[in-house]
């Protein structure tokens, strides 16, 4: 029984591995265009909203010794999984400091061809 469940553990992980080489080789693909960027992530996002919603909830312990093993783990193993939002302000003053850069530049190159 131990080895099934070792066999069982190993196939998952080779499935997500080849997930995350996906998703790695499609957010290469999309290097420099934004648009194709934010539907992968969008994409993602929902994907961990279907799977927490749904699966997860359901399989979820209906006892403590299985809550506390599952409260461990999650410890154990770098808390409870999450996807976080870029929030505008952090956006906008990411714009700002490379509008800046490209004023700083300018006026560079301007003073440059005062000589």
């Amino acid at each position: 029984m131990n080895n099934s469940i070792n066999v069982e553990e190993e196939k998952l992980c080779l499935k997500l591995q080849a997930i995350a080489t996906a998703i790695h080789e499609a957010s290469v693909i999309c290097q420099g265009d934004t648009i194709a960027l934010l539907a992968l992530l969008r994409q993602l996002e929902q994907l961990h909203r279907e799977i927490r919603d749904g699966v997860f909830q359901e399989s979820l312990p209906d006892n403590r010794q299985a809550l506390y093993a599952l409260l461990k783990d999650i410890e154990s193993e770098g808390g409870w999984p999450y996807i976080e939002r870029m929030r505008i302000q952090a956006l906008r003053a990411n714009m700002q400091q490379e509008a800046e850069k490209e004023n700083d530049e300018v006026e560079t190159s301007d003073r440059n061809l005062d000589w």
